[in-house]
């Protein structure tokens, strides 16, 4: 590992931890001087990562490296909690300092930082509610949004309110990650930003297409692919994709009912607390086995991971405009979430994902998930959108502007629940 303090943006760049360096074995680290440079030049830089880049991570320190975080700090957005501690944990660890000092991280209920810190961690929630306060963001002169490509409703706040906000705020630098899917439109989104790409390091994986009998439970199912890896391999720890907390539980129990031997089972989703998700992370006797939302597709690296089971669905919001209601409903991911899952397995050895269900199902699915903003309602979204000061919605610079249909009935139904007065102001009620 070599140091790179000399590639600091700033001739006299406050002092930086002694041990700022990049692991060699991480393919970013061989793209650090292309994404410095292009940092430098541009208020915006796309950084393209497949999984097991180390974009995560070292983005941070690349920040850090130049001397930023010394007139703000250095922000770091992750879609979840479990990926906003962990990975806060790991940088402090790469820099040799206390989590909590250099670096720190906030999630709902817990902030872990110190008047000393300059690289925080968060989830985009909570950099969303900090625009209530402080619309300018003047805490930070570097924002890395981690992950982009999930197109979360907060996502694409932040992204609109970051391309509003730069003209304001020249002084700050903007990094948008994510895995290698659409980011020329995160480019095109800020004005002809840079694209940088950087490769994966991952293993080859084969994949097996193994459709279970129709008439089996889908926890049964997955209990049976457990149990043919088990018997087939002795070592290798397997992430297992669910579509919630209830096919989780369920699973968990079928597969503890074969009684395998040497493995244990643990689940991981968001509802858990801190320290059940952090189980996952420590080292165990025996074979692993996670049971796994969608938590687990991106941004957490699960060590010892060799087997991923794909089961093909995900529970995903999707409003319903004839009854007005938004549901949960589970549904057929697409074929670039399957290939996340699949890049969740080769880091440590050659993997194997099992996807249960067939190659022609593959192929007729949708090439992307589509965003949030495509699947819910608007009324929710322009209530957020009032009680942040956001603007108004038609207004708002959205990566995927709604239709103007969507939005009249989004207000129609603000003003019919006493939400809205009639200059589409929040009421008592809309701020409740």
């Amino acid at each position: 590992m070599r140091p790179l303090r000399a590639m600091a943006a700033d001739p006299s760049p406050p002092p930086t931890p002694p041990s700022l360096r990049f692991p060699p074995e991480l393919p970013i680290s061989a793209r650090v001087a292309d994404i410095t440079a292009a940092i430098a030049k541009h208020p915006v830089v796309v950084v393209a990562g497949a999984t097991g880049s180390g974009k995560t991570t070292q983005l941070p320190k690349i920040a850090l490296a130049m001397g930023r975080g010394a007139r703000g700090l250095i922000g770091v957005t992750q879609p979840r909690r479990i990926a906003a501690t962990s990975v806060a944990a790991r940088v402090a660890k790469e820099l040799g300092t206390a989590l909590g000092e250099d670096v720190g991280y906030q999630i709902r209920f817990e902030d872990r930082g110190s008047p000393r810190t300059r690289i925080k961690f968060m989830t985009d929630g909570i950099l969303l509610a900090e625009i209530h306060g402080d619309p300018d963001l003047r805490r930070y002169d570097t924002l890395i949004l981690d992950e982009a490509h999930e197109r979360s409703l907060t996502i694409d706040f932040l992204l609109g309110w970051l391309k509003r906000l730069l003209p304001r705020r020249p002084d700050l630098k903007v990094i948008v990650s994510s895995a290698t899917l659409e980011t020329s439109r995160f480019a095109d989104f800020f004005g002809a930003a840079p694209v940088v790409e950087v490769e994966g390091r991952t293993y080859p994986v084969e994949v097996l297409y193994a459709p279970p009998d129709p008439e089996r439970e889908l926890a049964d199912a997955v209990a049976d692919a457990v149990a043919d890896v088990v018997s087939l391999d002795p070592s290798g720890d397997v992430l297992v994709f669910l579509p919630g907390e209830r096919e989780i539980r369920e699973a968990e129990a079928s597969v503890t009912a074969r009684s395998l031997r040497d493995v244990q089972v643990q689940p991981l989703y968001a509802r858990l607390s801190a320290a059940e998700q952090s189980r996952v992370f420590a080292p165990i006797a025996g074979r692993r086995v996670i049971l796994a939302t969608n938590v687990a597709e991106t941004s957490l690296t699960l060590p010892g991971i060799v087997y991923v089971v794909d089961t093909g669905v995900a529970r995903l919001s999707r409003y319903d405009a004839r009854t007005g209601i938004t549901r949960l409903q589970v549904e057929a991911i697409s074929r670039a979430s399957a290939e996340q899952r699949k890049g969740r397995c080769g880091r440590v050895r050659e993997g194997v994902c099992i996807r249960l269900y067939d190659d022609d199902s593959f192929a007729a699915r949708p090439a992307y998930t589509d965003p949030e903003i495509k699947r819910t309602g608007l009324a929710g979204v322009i209530l957020r959108m009032k009680s942040l000061d956001l603007g108004d919605v038609e207004d708002f610079p959205f990566l995927d502007p709604p239709p103007p249909r969507a939005i009249a009935e989004g207000y129609r139904v603000l003003e019919e629940l006493g939400a809205l007065d009639a200059t589409r102001a929040l009421t008592p009620l809309g701020r409740q």
